[in-house]
């Protein structure tokens, strides 16, 4: 596996000196960028430098470089708290923090493509504090430039691949709380003697896929996978196509087959890869090239390249740290993944809201486990769905096991003159615990505003499709009786003979959790799961085309 960052070491008696020019492409411009590895002769390890800035030149290099007000908040705070002392020399030398700070920023403009993170006159300047050492500074005006920049683009930098290029997350419908970094001390850590190579605060779910855009930016760079033009005809073991052999080809690049087979035969090989390829794109896994798989297999590297940098986007808005112990719903995999100690322990397939009626993204606590539960109807589906069916016959209520509910009282509902209302009927309307319940035995409670849970269902054939968004926004898990014996596993009151004695009953029965389990409902269309592998979903919501435009917009209207 490739290393995320580059690691650098000084020791006495090891002198190095590399010196390169790494040139990449944005669009149709091929700035310069310049890398540099250690020299005892320029760089040096110490914190602490006579070299003090004149805190007036600080406006003057702000209206000349047009560094946004936040930028020049957080520049002014930290060299405020200097005293104005340089950060990025000490002893008349660049210090080795400039140089990890400078291969980090390269390796993120490369990596993501972004060249407004792109500056040719640091690269000038660090060319020329390597090469002329000392010297360098008896140019005073280019060596407060130099230490200015770095640090603007320290804050450029952290605040783009920590917190990510998008403002405010709740605008794309994201509604997990992000934890604010504090950069300030980030940069006095990076700058110390003691300081190592800056690395991002992020998951490890972000590392991961980190590691396969920079193989498949390496992929781009050899052109990528071909198109294929698929017969019509259904292929099958042993038959002969020319189309074939790309495929092969393609699915060696993917990692879903492990050998080139030059041949144009349809092996029992290509069978597997194929079925590999299938899993991790969550499609049906029968080793045929059907339609669905031809138009995943169709889509060109750039298009994948994207979507891994959308998913890496969101992953910024995550904690660097989730609880050892929860739950997690990945909305687009239609799964339900369970964490214990850190590691997936086992995983569940859902149904999720359909696009009308999405499921919400957010985190919760889940607190309740509520056995034979009532089904209480949103006032969305009474006044959508229900209320049609009452003005009609008010015996609906009786053939689907419901009941209209005033305060604690049972209203009769012929007794209601359902042809008055068009909305906001002012009663509840449940469903009685029993089998044909459409929450099943259980439910599972985190509170949150969204009315979103988990719960049981009746209708388990649905588990067996490929896409599974048919619910009104809650998520219908497939093993609910292992998910109750799961939360409930601390509690030495319950047991599976004891949540049987209770389902028997048919009576509604609420269970305190303590302490409360995490859920995270996200979204993510790529992913690397604990295998090691690179998953991709359809973009069920939306939600990658709304983030595209919000990151990439520029360049789409610029190609459009």
């Amino acid at each position: 596996m490739k290393k995320n960052w580059p690691y650098l070491a000084v020791g006495v008696g090891i002198v190095t000196i590399i010196a390169a020019v790494v040139y990449y492409q944005f669009q149709q411009k091929k700035p310069q960028q310049a890398a540099f590895a250690p020299d005892s002769s320029v760089y040096s390890t110490q914190n602490y430098t006579n070299l003090v800035l004149d805190s007036t030149i600080l406006i003057d290099f702000y209206r000349l470089h047009l560094v946004a007000d936040s930028i020049q908040k957080d520049v002014s705070e930290f060299y405020r708290r200097r005293n104005y002392q340089y950060a990025w020399f000490s002893e008349n030398k660049l210090t080795n923090a400039a140089l990890n700070f400078n291969q980090q920023r390269e390796a993120f403009i490369s990596d993501f493509a972004d060249s407004s993170l792109y500056s040719r006159q640091i690269d000038t300047l660090l060319l020329e504090a390597h090469t002329k050492g000392s010297q360098f500074l008896k140019r005073p005006q280019d060596a407060q430039t130099l230490e200015l920049l770095l640090t603007t683009a320290f804050f450029k930098y952290t605040d783009k691949a920590f917190t990510g290029s998008v403002r405010d997350p709740l605008d794309l419908e994201w509604f997990i709380p992000r934890k604010k970094k504090d950069y300030q001390a980030l940069l006095d850590t990076l700058v110390s003697a003691k300081g190592n190579p800056m690395r991002e605060p992020v998951n490890r779910y972000y590392v991961l896929l980190k590691n396969k855009l920079q193989y498949y930016r390496s992929l781009e760079k050899k052109g990528g996978w071909p198109t294929f033009d698929f017969p019509k005809k259904s292929l099958q073991v042993n038959d002969e196509d020319s189309s074939l052999i790309a495929l092969k080809q393609t699915l060696v690049m993917w990692g879903d087959m492990s050998e080139t087979d030059s041949s144009a035969l349809f092996t029992d090989s290509l069978t597997v890869g194929l079925k590999r390829f299938q899993h991790r794109l969550g499609l049906v896994e029968n080793g045929k090239i059907d339609a669905n798989t031809a138009r995943e297999l169709n889509r060109p590297i750039s298009f994948r390249i994207r979507q891994i940098m959308l998913n890496m986007e969101r992953l910024r808005w995550v904690p660097a740290e989730m609880e050892p112990n929860m739950l997690l719903v990945n909305i687009p995999e239609f799964k339900l993944h369970v964490f214990e100690n850190g590691k997936q322990i086992w995983m569940a397939n859902v149904v999720v809201g359909k696009e009308a009626t999405k499921t919400s993204i957010f985190r919760g606590n889940l607190s309740y486990v509520v056995l034979n539960p009532y089904w209480v109807v949103t006032n969305n589906i009474i006044n959508n769905e229900i209320l049609p069916k009452l003005k009609r016959n008010p015996g609906y209520l009786a053939r689907n096991n419901m009941e209209v509910v005033s305060g604690n009282k049972v209203v009769d509902p012929y007794s209601v003159k359902w042809s008055s209302y068009t909305k906001n009927v002012p009663f509840t309307i449940r469903q009685k615990p029993g089998p044909g319940n459409s929450l099943g035995k259980v439910k599972f409670l985190f509170p949150n505003s969204y009315s979103i849970y988990l719960h049981d269902t009746p209708s388990k054939s649905l588990f067996g499709e490929s896409s599974r968004a048919f619910s009104h926004g809650c998520i219908r898990v497939s093993t609910p009786e292992k998910l109750a014996l799961h939360v409930l596993k601390n509690d030495p009151a319950w047991n599976e003979e004891k949540l049987e004695s209770v389902w028997k009953t048919q009576k509604e029965k609420w269970i305190t959790v303590r302490p409360a389990l995490p859920v995270y409902i996200v979204y993510f269309t790529a992913w690397v799961d604990q295998t090691g592998q690179l998953n991709f979903r359809n973009d069920l919501y939306g939600l990658d085309k709304a983030l595209e435009q919000e990151i990439f917009g520029e360049y789409i209207a610029s190609k459009s």
